[in-house]
């Protein structure tokens, strides 16, 4: 089993912490959802970003994404998918007619499974986090505290782990604060028209973004 210093998980811990409430795409992601469908929806938008970032630790670990970082076509190519669903999600968006989640039992379930599998694509489809997750973790990598990709996966769990102290208290803040505007029909028109430029923005920032 991998022994660390305290100074090390001092260092870890918190750099972990500033990196889970610094303002970004995922954040944005799942901020958007909640404004617009309540506590349930941004769980569910944060629980795919969650299965998203796990994805890309366990890539990590194996050190596939390597293979992402080094390689110009398959960086390319990953990252124009993630473009093109960004986009889409946008588009998809901008042209709702002001939908919610309060459909019965059964097709809020799917709506929220939809905003689930959502999370996890936008988090997997874009290569700037496992090239994140390459760069930062093998930083915080102690010869002799264990097998490397060990050291890998523990880290990079633990990241996750932060993010579960810290981004549900901010749901059920940005629930509260906007409950009484899902109320109303025009105001969620509205919701999904955000939340569409905000994806639509996602999807843009992706495309121009570099390595």
């Amino acid at each position: 089993m991998p022994t660390y210093d305290l100074a090390h998980w001092l260092s870890f811990f918190t750099a972990a912490f500033l990196l889970n409430v610094a303002p970004g795409p995922d954040f944005a992601f799942i901020l958007s959802h909640t404004v617009k469908g309540g506590k349930r929806a941004g769980t569910a938008a944060m629980l795919g970003i969650w299965t998203g970032a796990f994805g890309h630790v366990l890539l990590a670990a194996l050190g596939l994404s390597a293979i992402i970082a080094a390689s110009a076509t398959v960086f390319g190519v990953v990252k124009w998918v993630g473009v093109c669903y960004l986009l889409w999600l946008g588009w998809q968006a901008l042209r709702s007619q002001g939908s919610d989640l309060d459909m019965g039992e059964t097709g809020a379930q799917e709506g929220l499974f939809s905003v689930y599998r959502q999370g996890v694509l936008v988090d997997l489809l874009n290569p700037k986090v496992a090239t994140f997750f390459l760069a930062f973790l093998p930083q915080f990598v102690e010869p002799g505290a264990g097998p490397v990709w060990m050291q890998l996966l523990l880290h990079g769990t633990l990241i996750i782990v932060v993010a579960a102290l810290v981004e549900p208290p901010l749901i059920l803040v940005g629930d509260r604060l906007t409950g009484r505007l899902r109320e109303s029909r025009t105001l969620r028109l509205w919701l999904d028209r955000t939340l569409g430029g905000v994806l639509v923005g996602l999807g843009l920032k992706l495309a121009v973004s570099d390595r």
